[in-house]
């Protein structure tokens, strides 16, 4: 089959790989569409993968083509969207609930072959059907979502908060989308592009500019998110976090990102610094949103670009342009 490798840091190429043969309890997906992400740029700089090369995806959606022996809860035929999410479930950390931490960690498209192809394998447990209404080229849209969703679990708002969004790309858009459904009084949206910021008010933010010095609100924003994760944009982010306010980082950044921080300020001014990493619990939540109409795939699939130009479409995503690009095989 047809896939993309990125086959050493910096080169990614579309070439032949073997097709996938499902284990017992695995599904194989034909993949509809796959999304690009954070992750992968990060995986073609040599940081994520534990090894290369590696067939990137992890965002993607299909129909079932062929099952395990002992796969009963899906059929030939049905269509998926696929949690790329790989526990031990036996480290302390999935033992205590944070799967997300596993000491094990693992995912499809990031240590194993992913949804970049034309073929994908998944554990059954990895798959949730998609109702009729909703377009399975769409439906890559879920893992990113179900991210999104994770990062309201960590921030627990409350209602009537004013929230600060650093970025309006396509995470940055979401976590917009579910701040206003979460009760938030403001929406404020930061981001240097131009073109994203136009999105953005057409999703019905509150405010949107290049510096939040030009939003007014002096006393800080009670929720500051980081959708970036560009050193500049988390450090000022830190800075605009209110009394008793929170901060999220929810932006991937390189291994080597540093900001500073203000112990005192943090004290006196009781802030809550946080993480929120992938996926817990929340994919099946993101998939009801999603039918739902939580989000316009519209609005936010930019670009749907065949699979033979995988190389081209991360060189368009790493420069910025467009929402969401998804390639399709």
């Amino acid at each position: 089959m047809k896939a993309a490798v990125i086959e050493s840091v910096g080169r990614a190429v579309v070439t032949e790989v073997p097709d996938p043969t499902p284990g017992p309890r695995d599904v194989v997906v034909e993949v509809a569409a796959c999304g690009l992400c954070g992750t992968d740029l990060h995986i073609l700089q040599g940081e994520f993968a534990p090894k290369l090369p590696i067939v990137p995806g992890h965002e993607f959606a299909g129909e079932v083509v062929g099952v395990g022996a002992q796969v009963t809860e899906v059929s030939v035929g049905d269509r998926v969207a696929v949690d790329p999410s790989l526990y031990c479930h036996e480290c302390r950390y999935c033992r205590t609930g944070h799967n997300n931490l596993c000491e094990r960690w693992a995912a499809i498209g990031v240590t194993t072959a992913g949804g970049a192809a034309r073929y994908a394998l998944a554990p059954v447990a990895n798959c949730v059907r998609l109702p009729e209404h909703v377009r399975t080229q769409d439906a890559a849209l879920v893992e990113p979502l179900s991210c999104a969703v994770r990062g309201y679990d960590v921030l627990n708002s409350r209602l009537g908060a004013h929230v600060l969004i650093y970025g309006s790309g396509t995470m940055g858009l979401m976590m917009l989308e579910l701040a206003k459904r979460t009760g938030a009084a403001s929406v404020d949206v930061i981001d240097v592009n131009p073109a994203r910021l136009e999105t953005a008010r057409r999703l019905g933010v509150s405010g949107a500019a290049a510096n939040a010095d030009e939003l007014e609100r002096p006393q800080g924003w009670d929720v500051v998110v980081d959708a970036t994760g560009n050193a500049a944009a988390i450090q000022d982010g830190l800075e605009r976090v209110a009394k008793a306010g929170t901060f999220l980082q929810f932006g991937v950044a390189d291994y080597a990102t540093r900001v500073s921080v203000d112990p005192y300020r943090i004290y006196n001014q009781e802030i809550t610094i946080t993480g929120s990493m992938a996926v817990l619990h929340s994919f099946e939540r993101a998939a009801e949103l999603f039918a739902n109409g939580v989000l316009d795939p519209e609005v936010f699939i930019s670009d749907r670009i065949p699979l033979e130009r995988y190389p081209q479409a991360l060189e368009q995503f790493a420069a910025g342009v467009g929402r969401k690009i998804v390639v399709v095989p």
